[in-house]
């Protein structure tokens, strides 16, 4: 289980937005404090909130984040301080140490990585909103719960490539290149765009009938 697993199965999103000082009523909703909410329309459950009125939305993560105007990365060392998790730099408890490598194929392949990683952030950010469900009552489409189960992590291992000490970026890139997992991601998105755009046709061939 890697750390931001640990984090969302530890802390649910409820409990986090009671710790930092929302009130949710038995019903699980709240005033949302990312805009002047005076009728709740915050929806928080174990693994995720929906705001109805400013659309806003995430796992607990992306929740902290927010909140506190924060990227993911930062979010999850503050939740890690905040409910007392493991206190160990966060890419060292996800990832082993790995071996220094020549830096002209470590600075290749972390390019590789962030692209990847980039346009995977950028096609989930697309679904947060274009698959939202509309009301309390819809029913989750699948590509919304990727999004929420994924975009605090991807961000979380891109704002490392972006940000983090040298060790860590080796860590990441170490991990990301073993067993074809960014070749994978890279063709998983390149599909998953050609399918969005096949979709967007037929929606508009319906619609000029």
């Amino acid at each position: 289980m890697n750390l931001f697993e640990t984090i969302k199965a530890a802390v649910p999103v409820r409990q986090a937005a009671e710790h930092y000082g929302l009130k949710v009523s038995r019903y699980g909703m709240a005033c949302c404090p990312f805009h002047n909410d005076r009728h709740p329309s915050l929806k928080l459950n174990e693994d995720y909130f929906f705001c109805f009125g400013c659309g806003a939305k995430g796992d607990v993560i992306n929740f902290v984040a927010r909140l506190f105007d924060l990227s993911s990365y930062e979010a999850a060392q503050k939740l890690t301080a905040d409910f007392g998790l493991d206190q160990k730099p966060p890419t060292a408890a996800v990832l082993p140490k790995p071996k220094h490598p020549c830096i002209r194929q470590f600075r290749e392949d972390e390019m590789l990585c962030f692209r990847a990683l980039t346009d995977y952030l950028h096609l989930l950010e697309d679904w947060k909103v274009r698959y939202a469900p509309k009301t309390p009552d819809d029913a989750l489409d699948d590509r919304f719960v990727e999004t929420c189960q994924m975009l605090d992590y991807i961000e979380y291992l891109a704002d490392i490539l972006t940000v983090g000490d040298l060790e860590e970026r080796v860590a990441v890139v170490d991990e990301l290149m073993k067993g074809s997992k960014i070749t994978f991601l890279k063709e998983y998105t390149a599909s998953k765009k050609k399918e969005d755009v096949r979709h967007e046709r037929g929606n508009d061939a319906d619609h000029t009938r």
